[in-house]
């Protein structure tokens, strides 16, 4: 099985540091399961309901750049599924760098065939262009996210699309832990693909 990953929020736990982050720069006054909602919308719809300044989006860049990759916590047993796949690729809007950080300090930079991430130039998800291109390379059959705009691509592609901990009727699959879905591809590897 060809897997197509989303990173934040999905191979990694990166939510509640970028909710402290935010909530900082908001000066503490809005609730942080608030933040964290929004956030889990889209960065780009926090920006937007909060009016974050210019000023706010520098200290928010600033606050983020002194996160340590060990302060980012992958999910539990998304290794294993990393193994059992095929080949994994990661489409983020997340820099290359703050990805490959993170991939290097956890020894994960080895599971994945291509990485586009926001210095690749494609437009913002949930535009397929990214996810047109690594289709072409790497013969997806999954796409994975938390969000409905990590999937909606994958779906426009005719592909089986998988949600994080965030159901929704739209997604062909919806998990809440990676545990299951270890067991499903142990089961029935047939079910997404070789």
């Amino acid at each position: 099985m060809n897997i197509l990953w989303d990173f934040d929020g999905t191979l990694f736990d990166t939510y509640p540091a970028y909710t402290k982050i935010v909530s900082t720069v908001l000066g503490g006054k809005v609730d942080e399961k608030e933040v964290y909602q929004k956030l889990k919308i889209s960065f780009s719809h926090a920006i937007e309901y909060y009016k974050l300044s210019d000023k706010q989006m520098k200290e928010i860049a600033k606050l983020e750049s002194e996160l340590s990759p060990g302060d980012i916590q992958p999910f539990e047993k998304v290794e294993e599924i990393l193994q059992l796949a095929t080949k994994n690729v990661i489409m983020t809007h997340k820099d290359r760098e703050g990805v490959m950080s993170i991939l290097q300090y956890y020894g994960w930079d080895n599971y994945f065939e291509e990485i586009v991430t926001s210095d690749d130039g494609f437009p913002r998800k949930p535009h397929p262009q990214a996810y047109k291109y690594l289709h072409q390379r790497h013969q997806l059959d999954l796409v994975i996210g938390d969000r409905e705009l990590d999937i909606l691509p994958g779906k426009e592609l005719g592909l089986a699309t998988c949600l994080f901990q965030h159901p929704n009727e739209i997604a062909t699959y919806n998990i809440s832990d990676y545990a299951e879905f270890v067991e499903v591809m142990n089961t029935r590897k047939s079910t997404f693909g070789s």
